[in-house]
C-alpha cells in the first residue's frame, strides 16, 4: 500500500493530511524518514508519525443516520443554527459525514471513523436515490433531460445564494419514477450516481420546478427503510461485508491508475528526451549545412 494511502487509512488524517506530514519529514519507516508518497509500505515496516508509532487499523464503524429538516451536515454554524453533531449521540461526535444533505434536506447520510472509507465513498459512482416532491407536475422536457442529461450555463436557480457554482453538466439519471401528480404538485422517485453541489435543486430549477421536499432514502447498497428519524443505526453484519467488497475492488483499481499514471508520467519524460534529441539533431545539420 502507498505510503499517504497507509497514512489516511490507519489514522485521523486524510490523503491530503498525509502528504503534507510526508513532505514535511514527520514521517519515519524504519527509523528512515521517507519523503517519497508512493513508497510502498510492506508487512512487518514499521511507520511513525513524529515518533509515535502508527497502528494498522483493522476494523472500522459506519453508521447510517435519518437526518431531519432544518439541520446542518458540518461541525459548526456561525449562526448557531442545529448541526447533526448537536442531534447526535456523543459518541459520534469524531465521525465523518459522507456526502452532505442541505439545511432543508432529509433522510439517509451514512457516517463513520474512517476518512480513508469517507473519501472513497464519497467519491465513489454508487448510486444515491431520493423522494422528491416539485411544486409543478413533471413535464415531457424534464423527462427526456432525465433521460439523456443536461448541461446548463446558468444552474443558480435551486442553488445556495452564496453558491459560486454557476454552470453545470448532468448525467442522465439511472432511474426515475413518477408515483404521483396533480395540477401544482409531483412526487418522484429519482437515482442518480453524482454528488454535485444541490444538484437536484438545481436541476429542476432549471425547469422553474421548486423542490419543496427531499428525501434521500438509498445510497449504494444500504437503504433508509424504517429507520425513524434523527436516530441512528450500525451497518448490519451484510452491510459490511458488502463494504469490505468495494473497498477491496477500489484498492485493486487504484492501484491500476497509479501504474497508469506512473507510465503516464515516463511517457511525458520521454517524449521530452526524444524532443530534446530532435532539437539537437536539427542544430546539428543546420550548423554543418552552414559550414
Amino acid at each position: 500500500m502507498r505510503l499517504n494511502k497507509y497514512i489516511s487509512h490507519n489514522t485521523k488524517y486524510s490523503r491530503r493530511d498525509a502528504d503534507k506530514l510526508i513532505e514535511e519529514g514527520r514521517i519515519t519507516i524504519n527509523r528512515e524518514v521517507i519523503k517519497d508518497y508512493g513508497f510502498d509500505i510492506q508487512e512487518g515496516d514499521y511507520v511513525y508519525i513524529d515518533k509515535l508509532p502508527i497502528k494498522r487499523r483493522t476494523e472500522l464503524t459506519m453508521i447510517v443516520y435519518n437526518k431531519p429538516k432544518g439541520v446542518l451536515v458540518t461541525k459548526k454554524d456561525d449562526r448557531g443554527r442545529a448541526t447533526i453533531y448537536h442531534k447526535m449521540n456523543g459518541k459520534f461526535r469524531h465521525f465523518i459525514p459522507i456526502g452532505r444533505l442541505d439545511y432543508t434536506s432529509e433522510g439517509l447520510l451514512l457516517l463513520t471513523d474512517s476518512p480513508n472509507v469517507a473519501t472513497a465513498l464519497m467519491n465513489s459512482n454508487l448510486p444515491r436515490t431520493y423522494n422528491l416532491k416539485l411544486d409543478k407536475p413533471v413535464t415531457t422536457e424534464m423527462v427526456e433531460a432525465m433521460k439523456d442529461g443536461l448541461s446548463i450555463d446558468d444552474a443558480s436557480k435551486g442553488a445556495h445564494a452564496n453558491s459560486k457554482i454557476k454552470s453545470m453538466d448532468f448525467s442522465p439519471f439511472d432511474a426515475f419514477e413518477i408515483r404521483s401528480q396533480g395540477e401544482h404538485f409531483s412526487k418522484i422517485r429519482v437515482t442518480i450516481s453524482e454528488g454535485k453541489n444541490r444538484e437536484l435543486r438545481r436541476f429542476f430549477g432549471y425547469f422553474n420546478a421548486n423542490v419543496l421536499d427531499l428525501k434521500r432514502v438509498g445510497f449504494g447498497y444500504i437503504e433508509l427503510n424504517n429507520l425513524p428519524t434523527n436516530k441512528t443505526r450500525y451497518f448490519t453484519r451484510r452491510e459490511y461485508d458488502d463494504l469490505y467488497k468495494f473497498l477491496k475492488q477500489k484498492d485493486k483499481d487504484d492501484i491500476i491508475d497509479d501504474k497508469n499514471e506512473e507510465n503516464h508520467k515516463a511517457q511525458l519524460k520521454q517524449n521530452k528526451k526524444v524532443r530534446k534529441q530532435e532539437t539537437r539533431d536539427k542544430e546539428y545539420h543546420k550548423n554543418r549545412d552552414k559550414k
